[in-house]
């Protein structure tokens, strides 16, 4: 089996893909259009979603199975990875030409832009130095498009989330069963949270002068998700997702995956496999608000299979939250407030992570 049909599907040790994370230019909400970009893993194309028609309006083709998109404050530039190549592909948003590829560290998964838009973060999974599957955090010069830096961990990651001031780094391993936050001014560890099992999506919610509160994060052994204290560095909490609605195995890449807060930061919501729904949390009291059932994938003669919950992301209102379904082939676009789906958008081979842009 080639490297990138290996990257595709393998499901073994290396068995969590892995986040979500938004990226919002500073505009009037009222005035901003938002698309929603989908990295279609199992193939090789990245649709885009208008959030005012809930349709696909355009079709970026040719990346070999992408994994993730982000994007310059400005809305001018693409920030592309993806399991067919070790780089960093940056292309102009309008025009389609790519920029650069920037050479990275090894297989890149998740990556984050810093609001300000210098820097880009971006999660190795594995560098292929060791036995282990040893990663790091590439960080890049969003100006030269250079990497300033590899921060290397012990164990690959997976997903990234940022505070809101952008001086700090969250990411977590499956394989290590750690997150690692990192300082992004020292460009340097800061400290570790430890567990007995693999740590998939975080988010960070941050206080309101942009500096770190808490740190959510999905295990691959709990439907529910970890709650870390920014300021003492330890797990103070661990939330557990009803048993009800339930039936659906968790699948290869873990039990709760997907995990996101509103623009607003009123709701935090997160997937569960085992429900093949979505719960919604109210913040800061973590109330459990209600859920939504996600699509399943039928197979013909047998019981419906759970979609696979993937990732999450928001309309820059807080009024939308949109759930890719690897399985399905489709994104759930889910009323806020109800709490209802309100459409089902078809999109193409294996849909993961999703990301929200505003366009200027």
């Amino acid at each position: 089996m080639s490297r990138t049909n290996m990257k595709k599907y393998f499901c073994g040790r290396r068995n969590a893909w892995l986040l979500v994370g938004i990226l919002f230019a500073a505009l009037p909400l009222a005035a901003a259009t938002a698309r929603i970009y989908v990295a279609n893993r199992g193939g090789t194309t990245i649709d885009v979603i208008d959030t005012a028609t809930n349709k696909v309006v355009e079709v970026i083709k040719g990346i070999e199975s992408p994994e993730v998109v982000r994007f310059s404050p400005d809305g001018s530039r693409l920030y592309i990875t993806s399991r067919s190549e070790d780089v960093l592909d940056v292309r102009d948003r309008k025009s389609g030409k790519q920029i650069k590829k920037v050479p990275l560290s090894g297989w890149a998964n998740d990556a984050q832009v810093t609001s300000d838009g210098k820097l880009i973060v971006i999660c190795i999974r594995n560098t292929g130095l060791d036995a282990v599957d040893a990663g790091a955090l590439d960080v890049i010069d969003a100006k030269s498009l250079e990497k300033v830096k590899s921060i290397p961990v012990r164990r690959g990651l997976h997903d990234v989330a940022l505070t809101a001031d952008g001086k700090f780094a969250a990411a977590g391993s499956p394989g290590g069963q750690f997150i690692t936050v990192f300082d992004l001014q020292k460009m340097e560890i800061a400290w570790e949270v430890n567990y007995d099992q693999g740590v998939l999506p975080v988010i960070i919610e941050s206080n309101p002068d942009g500096s770190g509160h808490r740190i959510f994060a999905q295990l691959n052994k709990t439907n529910g998700f970890s709650v870390v204290d920014f300021a003492t560095h330890k797990e103070v909490d661990r939330i557990k997702n009803p048993d009800e609605p339930k039936g659906f195995p968790p699948g290869c890449e873990g039990i709760s995956h997907g995990i996101g807060i509103a623009p607003d930061n009123k709701t935090l919501w997160t997937n569960s496999r085992p429900a093949n729904a979505v719960f919604v949390y109210s913040l800061p009291d973590l109330k459990l608000l209600g859920h939504v059932s996600l699509p399943d994938t039928e197979v013909p003669g047998k019981s419906p299979r759970g979609g696979g919950p993937a990732w999450v992301t928001f309309t820059p209102d807080s009024k939308t939250v949109y759930i890719s379904t690897c399985g399905t082939k489709s994104i759930t676009a889910i009323d806020v407030n109800a709490i209802k789906e309100v459409a089902r958008i078809p999109v193409h081979e294996m849909p993961d992570r999703i990301s929200t842009l505003v366009l200027p």
